[in-house]
């Protein structure tokens, strides 16, 4: 069985990139996929920008990857922004929109958001309307892998809220909707870092057996806090409380 590694949401915390990352080794997983949002927030976006660059065979594009290539007048923007420099963001501001990959028969989709827009954000709490409408082909992805197929399973990520859900349609009893949550601002109350690990037959066309799991990381709190406090983090306390806490302020 393959197995596949999808993080999230990093957010320039790289205290709680390096904890999933020993994780995902530990597990022996090689192939990493990052849904995006790995600036903004905390206080190492450089690092994480570079560690990601290294690590994932895939990075998609998210809201803060798109934002932070427009001009900024917060200084939390202004902070990030000047430090990443040019090069930086324009790798930022050339990620592709989405990536499929088929696994033991699944048609699987991943995104940052949403099939609509990166800004489009789709609650853990939304109705099963817009929750069907992410299996929707758009002018963003096209059809699944240039045919005229839908994604039969969606990963996202954007809420930092981890869940799992099926779905059924018209067309499909099958669909499966899962966010990973955040690796570095997680929002659901638990202060762990958060990925997903999907295990399966890659490539293969037919359906064989295919899991979905959540995963949950602890790490070095007090140290993220401490380097953000050390390089002068703009909104330092709403870093602190939203690390200490796992809730969203």
């Amino acid at each position: 069985m393959d197995k596949i590694a999808v993080i999230s949401d990093i957010h320039g915390n790289l205290e709680a990139l390096k904890a999933v990352v020993r994780d995902i080794r530990c597990r022996e997983i090689r192939r990493i996929i990052c849904l995006g949002d790995l600036v903004g927030k905390g206080p190492q976006p450089c690092e994480v920008v570079d560690r990601i660059r290294e690590l994932c065979e895939v990075t998609v594009l998210g809201n803060w990857e798109h934002g932070i290539n427009q001009p900024q007048d917060k200084e939390s923007g202004l902070w990030q922004q000047e430090r990443l420099g040019a090069e930086r963001l324009r790798y930022l501001r050339e990620l592709p929109f989405f990536v499929d990959l088929r696994m033991s028969g699944r048609r699987i989709r991943l995104l940052h958001a949403s099939a609509k827009s990166v800004y489009h954000r789709v609650p853990q709490k939304a109705d099963k309307k817009e929750k069907l409408a992410m299996f929707e082909n758009t002018e963003h992805t096209g059809g699944f892998l240039g045919t005229e197929h839908t994604p039969d399973v969606i990963g996202y990520g954007d809420i930092h809220i981890p869940f799992m859900q099926t779905l059924k349609s018209k067309q499909s009893k099958g669909l499966l909707l899962f966010n990973t949550g955040s690796v570095g601002a997680p929002y659901d109350g638990l202060a762990q870092a958060s990925y997903v690990i999907l295990e399966g037959v890659a490539d293969l066309m037919e359906e064989a057996p295919f899991s979905v799991q959540s995963v949950r990381v602890p790490y070095d709190i007090e140290k993220a806090v401490a380097i953000a406090e050390q390089v002068g983090l703009p909104e330092l306390e709403r870093f602190r409380y939203e690390q200490t806490t796992g809730l969203e302020r």
